[in-house]
């Protein structure tokens, strides 16, 4: 448990994150009503996202679109905006007002993922971080799935280095050496990890990501590998009612989206610049021509990976733009554009990458400290090699990068004050 002190500061640090946070969602709320014709600060996605949630409220078919695409978006974040959409007549500030909360609750994990692989001043110190940084603090008001998605990361890393302490500390506990115990808790991880491939798929590779590196760092290889089996079945386990229903709607068992094709191509065809462009989507209009969600998807990601194959030229030179469209430490939406917004987060993102780079260099000998802090950024930098990319797409990696942040910013003030336990 944290110290007195600890949680006074905590209190503290999570009161100023929600007090900017509500103050930037009815500031923007306010000037978004200043324009009629405009309802979101990003249309595309905020609007797919807010009539899937009505869906929901109203108890529609979960599908967007015609013809419908029943499989577009996972459900998780269309969920937690129904709530409000029930509750209320005008639903709009009061989504971002309860969007601004998870961004709070998302400080509060950096606090416990901080201290569970370091000490209460890290988790201090990274919290405080998260509450002020400007991407953290902008996109939480934001109809947009980032900051749920970055909450409920946390919440799998936080389950995955409870499991990585939770057996170095039994290691001499004959109790804890029964299968049973590794089983309970990798399903309890798996869960986890389920649970944010709600929000986005994007974070299914983890599970066998995780298992197979705490296999491999296990002096009793038989015992952590039920573990890391239970935590693949664990995810898998809980998205199943999901591809249940969406072979019930497209005849297909599907375990996540039928969007990957689609997205692949905007990041791999000839027309591709690392920026995402969906106009192709309706120009082919496939769906308008007869080929089912299903055969729509299968078709871009045979036309993506033809490409790839043809043009590894291209593709290359593609990943490296996308790579800088990544870790570009400035926004490249038109959205937020202008020399102060990118001149606030450069100032903010340059320190907190370079900060992290010495957090990783005092820690590198501790593989789960800097693997569960920086691991979630190189993933995501990963994928997005393939995919299209942006700033967006890093914003919930943040969330974790801030715990080596941290690191590096205590390292400097003197490295007695770190403690790396596990």
């Amino acid at each position: 448990m944290p110290s007195p002190n600890s949680r006074k500061l905590l209190w503290l640090i999570l009161t100023l994150a929600l007090a900017i946070r509500v103050g930037g969602a009815i500031g923007l709320q306010r000037w978004l009503d200043g324009r009629p014709n405009q309802t979101f600060l990003i249309e595309g996605d905020a609007n797919g996202y807010w009539h899937l949630a009505e869906d929901i409220a109203e108890g529609r078919e979960f599908a967007i679109y015609q013809p419908p695409r029943y499989v577009l978006r996972m459900p998780g974040f269309p969920a937690l905006l129904a709530v409000p959409i029930r509750l209320f007549d005008n639903a709009y500030l009061p989504a971002r007002i309860l969007l601004a909360c998870v961004g709070t609750v998302a400080c509060g994990l950096v606090f416990v993922l901080g201290r569970m692989l370091f000490s209460d001043r890290i988790g201090l110190t990274a919290a405080a971080l998260s509450a002020v940084s400007p991407t953290l603090v902008g996109f939480s008001p934001l109809v947009l799935s980032e900051t749920t998605f970055g909450m409920c990361l946390l919440m799998s890393l936080i389950g995955m280095a409870w499991m990585v302490s939770k057996t170095k500390a039994t290691a001499s506990d004959t109790g804890a050496r029964v299968p049973g115990s590794m089983a309970v808790m990798g399903m309890i991880v798996g869960v986890l990890i389920g649970t944010t491939c709600y929000v986005r798929p994007s974070w299914l590779l983890s599970a066998p990501l995780f298992g197979g590196a705490y296999v491999m760092l296990s002096p009793e290889k038989s015992r952590a590998l039920v573990g890391a089996v239970c935590v693949i079945v664990g995810a898998v386990s809980l998205l199943i009612p999901w591809g249940m229903r969406n072979e019930r709607v497209t005849g297909h068992f599907v375990l996540t989206t039928l969007w990957m094709g689609p997205s692949l191509y905007d990041g791999l065809s000839p027309q591709a610049t690392g920026e995402s462009d969906m106009d192709f989507y309706d120009e082919d209009n496939l769906s308008g021509q007869g080929m089912s969600e299903y055969e729509v998807n299968r078709h871009y990601s045979q036309q993506a990976w033809a490409f790839a194959r043809t043009n590894p030229g291209r593709t290359i030179e593609l990943a490296a733009i996308k790579l800088w469209r990544y870790f570009k430490p400035w926004p490249n939406a038109k959205q937020f554009g202008g020399w102060k917004p990118a001149l606030i987060i450069a100032v903010f993102t340059i320190p907190m990458s370079l900060l992290a780079l010495r957090g990783w260099w005092v820690t590198r000998a501790n593989f789960w400290a800097w693997g569960l802090t920086i691991g979630p950024l190189l993933y995501f930098a990963g994928l997005h090699m393939l995919f299209v990319s942006s700033l967006r797409y890093r914003l919930p990696a943040e969330y974790p990068l801030l715990v080596m942040t941290a690191v590096g910013w205590q390292s400097l003030r003197g490295k007695q004050q770190l403690t790396t336990d596990n």
